[in-house]
């Protein structure tokens, strides 16, 4: 009987290890992986949005419709809307330049 609990013992121990090391690590934000026919959009409530794009009316989408320039970062404000800034934003050696410190 002693030879089980302890075996028992050592197994919910290695697994307690294996947990809290697990949420230790934070895992690193994703970015956003954007499909080529897929339409984002950030409504008038201020929730984002996902369409899936039609080829009959691309014609009419991309009237009007501006490139996004390299180097633009787009972040929600304390406000909840939703800003893009071109220029600058990382440090030189690749940090963020805006985050925690």
């Amino acid at each position: 009987m002693t030879r089980i609990s302890t075996k028992t013992f050592l197994i919910a121990a290695a697994l307690g290890v294996l947990t809290s090391s697990a949420f230790a690590q934070a895992a690193a934000p994703t970015p956003w992986e954007l499909k080529s026919d897929m339409g984002y959009a950030y409504g008038k409530d201020g929730k984002t949005l996902a369409y899936k794009l039609g080829t009959s009316n691309a014609g009419t989408l991309l009237k009007g419709a501006k490139k996004v320039p390299k180097g633009t970062l787009f972040f929600v404000g304390e406000n909840g809307q939703l800003y893009m800034r071109t220029g600058p934003y990382l440090e030189d050696d690749g940090k963020f330049k805006f985050g925690a410190n």
